[in-house]
């Protein structure tokens, strides 16, 4: 007997006893327990930024649509007003920012110095008929709000339609 045949990835046994187990609820049972593991172990490694975790690749962001106008709302907790760059093309919205933290403490026995920075960039694809020359931001309480009133044209091309009963 040699040391392979001892252990179960060394041969094809193991793969044999994987086969037979896949109706045996204990045997899924771990197989998710150890899925969940993984993937608590993947999100770990993923980079945090000076602003916290953003799935999504920025902050929160909402984006609504009126009768009138486009809304978006960014919550962008710690940052100040001029960290905050807004411009507006044609065919989209574009918001960045940086967050720059410094701390320094020194007192007897040590001296503590610690940076943070994060930035985001994110930027939105607006439909036609958004009248560029009056949109509006405003920014308060780490909340961004910017304005994109449609232009009179789009407004125009709203239609109701009637819904019948059948």
């Amino acid at each position: 007997m040699q040391i392979r045949d001892l252990i179960p990835w060394g041969s094809n046994k193991g793969s044999e006893i994987a086969k037979s187990d896949q109706g045996n609820p204990v045997f899924s049972l771990q197989r998710d327990v150890n899925r969940i593991f993984e993937d608590f172990w993947k999100r770990l490694d993923q980079p945090f930024g000076a602003f916290g975790r953003w799935d999504t690749g920025g902050p929160r962001m909402d984006v609504t649509e009126t009768e009138s106008a486009i809304e978006v709302s960014v919550e962008l907790p710690g940052i100040d007003q001029k960290d905050v760059d807004v411009s507006l093309t044609d065919s989209a919205l574009t918001i960045k920012g940086e967050k720059k933290s410094e701390q320094e403490e020194s007192k007897k026995g040590y001296h503590l110095l610690e940076r943070s920075y994060g930035s985001f960039y994110r930027s939105i694809p607006l439909p036609s008929g958004v009248d560029a020359d009056k949109a509006a931001a405003q920014f308060k309480n780490g909340v961004l709000t910017v304005t994109l009133p449609k232009t009179e044209e789009a407004l125009s091309r709203v239609r109701k339609i009637e819904v019948k009963a059948s």
